[in-house]
């Protein structure tokens, strides 16, 4: 371990334990984090954690060793979190969410970000892949009752799919290849007309299907910049993008 991570480690992240793991789906992993700071935390539904999967691990580069992931969901008065990890990128998250063991100690820090729940309208329509679902998920469970949600969520494995924490199934699950921006952006105008008052969409994961909705949505609906929120997860084409 070099000098900096030994710093990063001790001064700046925290640390926790996996006291549980399970696979959700082929693709998909459950991760619970505990640790006695997590019940002293500031939250909102839509913080991340930057966590340290690579810490010690000489043969990664630095950029390699953080990775972010939405908290699916959290336990202030136990002190845990859980985490929805998807593998079908193949990449260094995925090879160690595959790989970590109950019981490991890991390390990670806060991260707030932008892509945070906004209670003030009245319908939601949520638009994202398997790697935003634990996101919208947590997004969806906090929104009063009164809120109307509509969940466009898409992967090109309808296996990969799976079920809210609590159990429930709120969201609409389509066999799509990924940037499908067309066949998503028909599904979006037939839920459009269903969707009374103010409205609001998240969009989040791969970022051409983000670029796309986003400007649909400003350009043709032209829609006010505070209704749209948008998160790019993933990039094909980069590495280590959120």
């Amino acid at each position: 371990m070099s000098l900096l991570e030994s710093i990063i480690k001790k001064f700046v992240l925290q640390d926790a334990v996996i006291t549980k793991k399970i696979q959700l789906t082929e693709s998909a992993y459950s991760i619970r984090l505990q640790s006695e700071s997590i019940k002293k935390a500031e939250f909102e539904p839509g913080y991340f954690i930057r966590l340290g999967i690579g810490i010690g691990n000489d043969d990664l580069s630095f950029k390699d060793k953080i990775r972010s992931y939405s908290v699916w969901d959290i336990n202030k008065i136990d002190g845990y979190i859980d985490l929805a990890i998807a593998t079908e990128s193949k990449g260094i998250g995925a090879q160690w969410v595959e790989n970590c063991n109950e019981g490991d100690s890991v390390y990670f820090k806060w991260k707030k970000g932008n892509f945070l729940l906004d209670a003030t309208a009245d319908s939601y329509l949520m638009v994202g892949d398997l790697s935003a679902l634990s996101h919208l998920y947590i997004l969806n469970r906090n929104l009063p009752e009164n809120k109307q949600v509509n969940g466009i969520i898409y992967s090109s494995h309808t296996q990969d799919f799976f079920k809210d924490i609590n159990g429930s199934n709120p969201f609409n699950f389509h066999n799509l290849p990924q940037n499908s921006t067309k066949e998503i952006l028909k599904y979006i105008k037939a839920t459009l007309p269903n969707m009374p008052g103010e409205k609001m969409v998240y969009i989040a994961g791969d970022s051409r299907v983000c670029v796309t909705l986003n400007q649909f949505f400003r350009h043709e609906l032209n829609w006010n910049t505070k209704q749209i929120k948008t998160k790019p997860f993933w990039n094909p084409d980069k590495k280590g993008l959120e």
